[in-house]
């Protein structure tokens, strides 16, 4: 049955009612139960997950994608579907407003209350599939636990001979975390715009719904500031080993926004400081106390610049900064960094962040750090992201009890910069190894002493660049890590479970081939051979 835009309420729900019934049972599926069956190929393991023995669903030539009537952001995500499965498949997949009890229903009524506002409810049966969510974030985290139920060459981007056939199954599922993220650090070595986009692609499959992006550092600095042209004509000129680097103008950043938010993903830019700060230093010498300009840097060593803490013009220089950043950005937050600003004395940095503060806010966002930044006694609403390399750690149970949210990015567990083991060609190791094992088991609800269970936003995955030069290398090192952090943020600390978990990763490897993902396989993981 499909339903037009203009047909009223009380038809619509007449229609609705009968795909209620579909999947009733799974509704009433306790919370936090770990799944019955779980599916050996879904990763986030989600909530629940009740298979139905002996029931498929199969895509067809005819097959619609219907969406909830009057949602053009529902319809954005049926849209969204369709541009996956159409290359593929060869199917027209036309995606019109309605519900059906056949085909594809992606709608945003008789959700469940418990899937909050990012979870679904996900019914496949012998006459179609059902996605209902309370929003359309909860819509498109549904789709991408389809994508996984489908045969992994439905991501190809040319036709492939089916059959395209769908598992039946009940999920009920939801996030653990409001914050799961991933850092790309694209200010050591430049990533362009089509490197970043298919970043977001890769992430966006895994439900991560938070992408900061490291825009600035000693190395380079990658976004255009019309107010100090030269941060990017000088200062966005080089990079790691001296290479060209680059930078995105105002307008290919908003692209990158909008691409995001079309994957339910917010960006997060970093501007690094007081210290990291010598792409900028090296563009203007009035920041500088001396009034010199160093030259452009070129290394991996930290710690060595420092904005100058005592000139008016530094704090005109952020306040401009912070002004054009924000305009462009939707997001709620703003990172200032902060991190390892060994060349500013801490009664400096207290004053830094005192004048800094205060600006975030003047600009209508939210500020995150470092986690070094809270020895400046940030407000409450700030969010400290920390990335220490011990449990211990009474700076942030201090900065909890004050009211703040912590993000987790242990440097031994989710640096995906971190070598995998002493033979990785690629990444550091200054914080260890780290396999897909040491990424996976931990808990963020559990993992920093004393700090409460309640006071953990999420988790972010980070992936610095002194050693990456290209996609191929940041695929190498995030994948097949980047999923088992995913899964930390995402996924009940019920559903944890490693020897469950290498085997449904494992059976990533197919999708990545298909995707072209260069990803690295780990002796830990049981690859099909």
């Amino acid at each position: 049955m499909l339903l037009s835009e203009g047909a009223g309420r009380r038809g619509f729900g007449r229609a609705l009612a009968a795909l209620l019934f579909v999947g009733a049972v799974g509704a009433a599926v306790p919370a936090h139960a770990a799944p019955e069956t779980p599916l050996p190929h879904i990763v986030p393991a989600p909530v629940t997950a009740t298979p139905r023995p002996g029931v498929t669903f199969t895509l067809s030539a005819d097959t619609r994608i219907h969406t909830q009537p009057g949602s053009p952001a529902a319809k954005r995500v049926g849209e969204f579907l369709a541009g996956v499965l159409r290359p593929s498949t060869g199917y027209r997949l036309p995606v019109v407003p309605g519900a059906s009890g056949r085909h594809i229903s992606l709608l945003l009524v008789g959700a469940d209350a418990r899937v909050g506002e990012e979870g679904y409810q996900l019914d496949v049966t012998g006459r179609g599939v059902l996605v209902r969510a309370r929003t359309a974030a909860g819509l498109f985290a549904g789709v991408q636990t389809l994508r996984q139920l489908l045969p992994a060459k439905v991501e190809a981007k040319t036709k492939q001979r089916g059959p395209w056939t769908v598992p039946g199954v009940r999920v009920l599922d939801y996030p653990r975390y409001a914050h799961r993220g991933a850092m790309l650090d694209v200010a050591r070595h430049f990533f362009s715009v089509d490197e970043v986009k298919r970043y977001i692609d890769q992430i966006a499959l895994y439900k991560v719904n938070r992408l900061h992006l490291h825009l600035t550092d000693d190395q380079g600095w990658r976004l255009e500031i019309k107010s100090w042209p030269n941060l990017t004509a000088h200062g966005g000129s080089t990079e790691v080993g001296g290479g060209p680097g680059g930078f995105y103008t105002q307008e290919q950043y908003k692209d990158l926004v909008a691409y995001a938010a079309a994957r339910h993903i917010t960006v997060i830019p970093e501007i690094d400081m007081p210290g990291h700060t010598n792409a900028a230093l090296s563009s203007y010498p009035e920041l500088n106390c001396d009034g010199v300009a160093p030259p452009p840097y070129t290394g991996i060593e930290v710690g060595f610049s420092s904005l100058c803490i005592d000139k008016d013009i530094t704090y005109r220089f952020v306040d401009d900064v912070l002004r054009e950043v924000a305009a462009l950005t939707p997001g709620q937050y703003l990172h200032i960094g902060g991190d390892e600003a060994h060349a500013t004395t801490d009664p400096d940095f207290d004053l830094f962040m005192d004048k800094v503060l205060p600006l975030v806010a003047k600009h209508g966002k939210t500020a995150t750090g470092w986690h070094e930044f809270v020895k400046a006694g940030p407000p409450a609403s700030a969010v400290p992201q920390f990335w220490g390399t011990k449990t211990v750690a009474p700076d942030m149970v201090a900065a909890a009890e004050r009211g703040s949210e912590i993000v987790l990015s242990p440097a031994t567990k989710a640096y995906l910069d971190m070598k995998y083991d002493a033979d990785t060609k690629l990444g550091l190791s200054w914080a260890g190894y780290t396999d897909v094992q040491d990424a996976y088991d931990w808990n963020p609800g559990a993992y920093i002493e004393g700090l409460p269970a309640e006071a953990v936003r999420g988790v972010e995955a980070p992936l610095w660049s002194e050693t990456v030069t290209d996609s191929a290398d940041l695929e190498f090192l995030a994948f097949p890590r980047l999923p088992a952090i995913a899964e930390l943020g995402w996924s009940p600390w019920s559903t944890h479970d490693w020897e469950k978990f290498k085997v449904r990763l494992a059976a990533q490897a197919d999708r990545w081939d298909v995707m072209g993902v260069n990803y690295y396989a780990s002796p830990q993981v049981p690859w099909k051979k």
